[in-house]
């Protein structure tokens, strides 16, 4: 009998239940759940970001022997050309150029806007909603539109200043070495301003009003105010605009390309139009991937700033007194800044002074009603004619380019080549757009953006919402990891990948086909839902779910129950951010889509010029098409793609 007990014993088999135990204690106590959730994002940035990265540096080692047709070995010999090669010298030289005097534009055009719209204005809701237009327009229709404007005959520029007498004759003003530059640059600007309001205005939202009316009480003009207040209050802000800023800016491609295709004679030719040139127009993989990656460290030093400014945890920080490398940067950078800062106010400083001389001394002089000539009413209508004043120009700078596209879509073909009428139909005419319908394969175009862009965007945002739930909710093994990893492929730049991409979805014969363009999407769209999602999942009190799942409910149904409906205008924000984005890309159509029946709307108003020809009204109607469900949904939730960007992206 006792033989029979001890026999039986091993039927007990505890030995799983301690492994299960174990596993959990190295994995994480949710390391099942996770591994549902996080696996197809994984799978995906693994395939398709992380993958083509290694293999880009795989094949910038290698270079094509045009005698045999092979790909031979050549170690770092592409890298050393570049330092040697005048057309990658010229492209750095272009790229640092249009880069810095854009960021700094950007920056100051952006900070006036913010400053004018935080102030109390009439009707500011909607010239808030005016000012981030430029935001919702995709870089075709930008590209195309100003374009036109600048056009030596038929664009509205030249007319504009030969009226007002600041030149004499046409200029070419992206056919002239001289000018295109800049010109590009004031387009930049156009589209950048408001990334630089919307997060610059949510910085100056955060201040304390308090500590503003205590230093105007204490004597602090509005320059001092805002150097020593304002300004301090919005470095995390600013920092982090101006790196995300330089990162988008200095890995351009598109509009740059649509407007001037790198030219002329070179003159707009940055490195990510001569690495597309290299490797896919002259078929020098190796040479034009070298080129690509020789702006990887600068890339990774960025990145690495920016994922500490965005990972930051300020509590944390004040307990901490160890300073970083990160932070002695900072601090140095600081610095520099504020000394910076205290230069240019001086001027500034010098000049309100005066005024406030003259103003007292007027003042003195000159009575009305026994209480002075300045009342306080008088000075705060006179500021805000002032804001208005300063307001106004910019206004017309963002507004001009919708307006020129509107009119030029609604004349006829004759009208516009004889430059009959130039800022007004005449007649009002719906030719343009009847010929676009009818003539070309628009609604192809559209019907391929539409099944792309809804793909795309449903993939994104679905993997986004499990991810971020599982990084924000979960305790499992290499979360930290997976979160800093998302965040650097959120900045990774696609100038970067494409290249790869291209032969690794050749591979794969996607190349040319819808399947191409709803892989690769995920690649920009997925980081940046997950990161933002991720920051609303944090908010959400955890005490909902634990409760739910105490009545028995599992963790997948608490997150589909509970806090996913709770999530919803996060989920709303990244779905629209996302769709949006999907419906604008031109570089991965560019480069993957080469049939006309699978071409999406900005590869599609690319091919109707033809060389030299440019159908200025059917562009124009077709930008005005193409441009329609964008605003639509732009009016429709603007609070929540603001929020999204804003609020969400910083949390996180």
């Amino acid at each position: 009998m006792a033989n029979r007990v001890l026999l039986s014993r091993p039927a007990i088999q505890p030995t799983p239940v301690n492994f299960s135990r174990r596993l959990a204690k190295i994995l994480g106590r949710d390391w099942k759940v996770a591994l549902l959730f996080v696996l197809p994002m994984v799978v995906i940035m693994g395939g398709l970001i992380v993958y083509p990265f290694i293999n880009a540096i795989t094949l910038s080692t290698t270079s094509l022997n045009f005698l045999t047709g092979e790909t031979v070995y050549v170690g770092m010999r592409n890298y050393e050309k570049l330092f040697t090669n005048s057309d990658y010298l010229l492209s750095m030289q272009n790229t640092i150029q249009f880069t810095l005097i854009s960021l700094a534009v950007k920056f100051a055009v952006g900070m006036i806007i913010a400053l004018v719209l935080n102030s109390r204005l009439p009707m500011r809701n909607i010239l808030t909603g005016i000012m981030l237009l430029p935001w919702i327009v995709p870089e075709i229709v930008t590209a195309l539109a100003w374009k036109s404007i600048y056009d030596p005959i038929f664009g509205g520029l030249n007319p504009i200043l030969m009226g007002l007498g600041l030149i004499d004759k046409p200029l070419g003003w992206l056919s002239d070495p001289y000018l295109a530059m800049s010109s590009v640059i004031t387009v930049n600007v156009w589209k950048g301003i408001p990334f630089y309001t919307i997060l610059l205005l949510s910085g100056l939202k955060a201040i304390d009003r308090e500590q503003l009316e205590a230093a105007e009480v204490d004597g602090a003009n509005v320059i001092k105010r805002f150097q020593h207040i304002t300004l301090p209050g919005l470095r995390y802000v600013i920092v982090v605009t101006l790196l995300l800023s330089f990162i988008s800016t200095f890995n351009s491609f598109g509009l740059i390309f649509l407007m001037t295709g790198g030219g002329p004679g070179g003159a707009t030719r940055v490195y990510s139009i001569l690495a597309y040139e290299k490797a896919v127009r002259s078929l020098q993989y190796g040479p034009g991937v070298a080129i690509a990656l020789s702006v990887a460290p600068l890339m990774a030093v960025l990145i690495w700033l920016l994922s500490k400014f965005m990972r930051r945890d300020d509590s944390n920080a004040a307990e901490s007194r160890k300073a970083s490398i990160s932070d002695r940067i900072l601090e140095l950078a600081g610095r520099f800044i504020a000394w910076a800062m205290d230069l240019f106010f001086l001027p500034f400083e010098l000049v309100l002074k005066g005024f406030e001389a003259l103003s007292k001394a007027i003042a003195k002089r000159v009575k009305t009603d026994g209480r002075g000539l300045f009342k306080q009413a008088e000075r705060e209508r006179m500021s805000l004619v002032m804001r208005l004043l300063i307001l106004l120009p910019i206004l017309i700078f963002v507004v001009f380019p919708f307006y020129w596209v509107i009119i030029t879509s609604f004349k006829t073909t004759p009208q516009i080549s004889q430059r009959v009428s130039i800022f007004w139909p005449d007649p009002w005419t719906a030719e343009q757009y009847t010929s676009l319908l009818q003539a070309t394969p628009f609604l192809t175009w559209f019907r391929n953006t539409v099944i792309v862009a809804l793909s795309s965007t449903v993939v994104s945002v679905s993997l986004a919402a499990l991810s971020a739930y599982a990084l924000a909710r979960l305790k499992f093994l290499g979360s930290g990891l997976l979160t800093t990893f998302l965040l650097i492929t959120y900045l990774l730049p696609g100038t970067l990948l494409f290249i790869p991409l291209y032969q690794t979805l050749t591979s794969l014969n996607l190349i040319n086909s819808y399947g191409a363009l709803i892989a690769t999407y995920p690649t920009f769209l997925l980081p940046f839902a997950t990161w933002v999602m991720l920051g609303y999942f944090r908010s959400i009190p955890v005490d909902l779910e634990e409760a739910a799942m105490i009545d028995g409910a599992s963790r997948i149904v608490a997150f589909w129950k509970i806090t996913l409906p709770l999530a919803a205008p996060a989920l709303l924000s990244v779905t629209l951010f996302a769709f949006t984005n999907a419906w604008n890309e031109f570089l991965f159509a560019f480069v993957f889509i080469t049939s006309e029946s699978l071409r999406t709307l900005p590869i599609g108003l690319q091919s109707l010029v033809v060389g030299d020809i440019l159908p200025w009204g059917q562009l124009m109607a077709a930008s005005i098409l193409m441009a329609v469900p964008v605003v639509i949904i732009y009016i429709y939730a603007q609070r929540y793609l603001v929020e999204g960007l804003t609020a969400g992206s910083l949390k996180g």
